[in-house]
């Protein structure tokens, strides 16, 4: 077990950097306890990792500095930090690894779609102006 780790979640333009260390249990997000997060769709979404680690949790505090993007986004990123800090932290548990990635691959391997350019003649990616002749 590693004294300190540090880690990077990234979703869209959102970034997330977790610092996971000993302690007893507490979950930081911008200097705010995950518990107090105020849509709670996301705060379940990012404490999957912790649930999936179960009593261990409490052996460790996590210290999460997320800006950019959206709540959805900041939420993604940071599930992301707090799963690759886990497995980090406890990297002499080989299956913590294997069940975080096969509950879900997006918990260990940062999403990598992102808005497509805007195209010429267009108002965005896809939508051009409409024709009203014919």
């Amino acid at each position: 077990m590693s004294s300190e780790v540090l880690t990077v979640g990234k979703r869209k333009t959102a970034i997330a950097r977790a610092v996971t260390k000993k302690g007893t249990g507490k979950v930081l997000i911008n200097g705010v306890p995950i518990e107090l997060y105020p849509i709670e769709l996301l705060r379940n979404k990012m404490m999957e990792p912790l649930k999936i680690l179960g009593d261990r949790a409490s052996e460790i505090d996590i210290e999460i500095t997320v800006h950019g993007g959206g709540n959805t986004g900041q939420a993604d990123a940071c599930r992301t930090a707090i799963s690759k800090g886990i497995v980090q932290y406890f990297s002499d548990d080989h299956e913590l690894e294997n069940t975080l990635r096969s509950y879900d691959r997006t918990m260990l391997v940062n999403d990598i779609r992102r808005k497509m350019p805007k195209k010429p003649m267009g108002y965005g990616a896809r939508a051009k102006r409409q024709k009203s002749y014919r």
